[in-house]
């Protein structure tokens, strides 16, 4: 082998780490936000589209926001305010135990059900 070798393995070699990392972080279109409160699905949202969703339960209230493609509580009147703590999440969920809600980003491609 020789450099010309070495450099075109190695230029095909950073555009698929460039590649993988655009597409590996980049929000999924389906996505959604989902927020759930003793289990009973309070509302569904895009990830994709802004916004900011005031909740209020019987243990007390939470702000959940919406933005670039991220969710997170701004603000809650839970006393350990664990959930305002865990920062933004672009994957996974993020759970107010005393309020009992729980903000999981789903992905809409997946089916509910599997038919046989």
């Amino acid at each position: 082998m020789n450099k010309r070798d070495f450099i075109a393995i190695g230029a095909v070699l950073i555009l698929s780490a460039i590649g993988f990392l655009f597409f590996a972080f980049q929000p999924k279109g389906g996505a959604s936000v989902k927020i759930s409160i003793n289990s009973d699905v309070q509302g569904t949202y895009p990830l994709n589209e802004n916004r900011t969703i005031n909740i209020k339960t019987d243990g007390g209230f939470n702000t959940v926001v919406i933005k670039d493609g991220s969710v997170f509580i701004k603000d809650a009147d839970c006393p350990d305010k664990y959930c305002v703590k865990q920062g933004k999440i672009n994957s996974g969920s993020i759970i107010c135990l005393p309020h009992r809600m729980t903000v999981e980003i789903t992905d809409q491609q997946q089916p509910d059900a599997v038919a046989r």
